[in-house]
């Protein structure tokens, strides 16, 4: 969704010189300067006046679907043949995300004081797919854009089938998880929508690129208005147990971004493949995750969800800032991988006689 930001409406010599890579990076920086805020913006407006913003939720399933025919109009097939093509980050990217996130909400939800409702919101969050902000967060911290965008892909169309699984194999204990209707919704509301926006850019890729700049802002809008759908039902709920969800939120929000950066260094990956893969990771789709706790399950299951949707965005861009800001080691190419770097090393070291 966020990636169509990053690619201006001009031809393919223009996208590569000096002058379109210092526009991509500005329209990048505003990205995640001005998302965060209008996310947070919609839940403080909902909180303070609920009665305003309770219509909203008649209107959650279109909305999503509105943000993820937008994420499908940044796609292309090439996307997906990476997966083939350098199957190793991807495959080990969405085994993460549907691995540690899941396992890392089902723990904090056990060790933290909440009710079954709230359990089950902070389990959600574990096994919903890629965030949809990812991209942008990826390309600002000097990450793989192709594999953030890849791994977004790949989750995504998997959700269908392992979100709902997740959810009632974690979260059944606490509430009654109606998995089969889960599935069925996702079907509706992610993978029929990203369908067809890859369907319209590939085969009406001229007329996609004219609206493709407009399409984020577009669906950072129908994301506000979900939070603020949510906050205005679950008003109440957070401001009584604010501070305790807060925090179960923010603890599972950072310990994606260390698990997942932890996984990739451990498995050899590029500098540059680890921090997308922590991104990845730490990052969830929580407007997916609200659209199906108000759906299925209830208000009080939705509430984390919202403040997760708008606290990843404020998170994400920190992080980007912090790795970019930070660099890689002088010399070190970024995009080898650590069997590459030492071959490189030895290869490079003088004989010994």
């Amino acid at each position: 969704m966020i990636r169509g930001i990053l690619t201006p409406p001009t031809d393919t010599d223009a996208v590569t010189d000096a002058a379109a890579e210092k526009r991509q990076d500005r329209s990048a920086r505003i990205a995640v300067t001005v998302f965060p805020l209008i996310m947070f913006g919609a839940f403080l407006a909902a909180f303070f006046s609920p009665s305003t913003f309770v219509p909203l939720a008649g209107y959650m399933t279109p909305l999503l679907a509105v943000t993820m025919l937008g994420m499908g109009m940044t796609l292309s097939i090439p996307d997906f043949t990476m997966i083939a093509r350098h199957p190793k980050p991807v495959i080990l990217g969405v085994l993460s995300q549907y691995a540690v996130m899941p396992l890392v909400g089902w723990s904090v939800a056990n060790l933290l004081p909440l009710s079954p409702e709230l359990k089950v919101g902070i389990i959600l969050i574990g096994c919903v797919p890629g965030g949809t902000t990812s991209n942008v967060v990826s390309y600002l911290a000097k990450g793989n854009t192709a594999l953030s965008v890849s791994m977004t892909a790949f989750s995504t169309m998997l959700a269908p089938i392992v979100t709902p699984l997740l959810t009632l194999w974690l979260a059944g204990t606490y509430m009654q998880v109606p998995a089969g209707s889960m599935a069925l919704s996702i079907v509706q509301i992610v993978l029929l929508p990203v369908g067809a926006g890859l369907a319209c850019n590939v085969f009406f890729h001229r007329q996609v690129a004219r609206i493709q700049p407009a399409m984020p802002w577009v669906s950072v809008v129908a994301i506000a208005a979900v939070v603020a759908a949510v906050a205005s039902k679950s008003q109440p709920l957070i401001a009584t147990a604010g501070p305790l969800m807060f925090a179960a939120i923010a603890v599972e929000n950072a310990t994606g971004y260390a698990l997942g950066y932890a996984v990739a260094r451990a498995f050899g990956v590029s500098r540059a493949d680890r921090r997308t893969i922590g991104i990845e990771v730490g990052l969830q789709n929580a407007g997916l995750g609200s659209t199906l706790a108000l759906q299925y399950l209830s208000a009080a299951v939705a509430a984390p969800c919202a403040v997760a949707t708008f606290w990843h965005t404020i998170t994400g861009s920190l992080l980007a800032m912090y790795w970019r800001l930070r660099g890689f080691p002088a010399g070190e190419d970024p995009h080898a991988t650590v069997r590459e770097l030492r071959r490189r090393t030895k290869e490079s070291s003088p004989a010994v006689d």
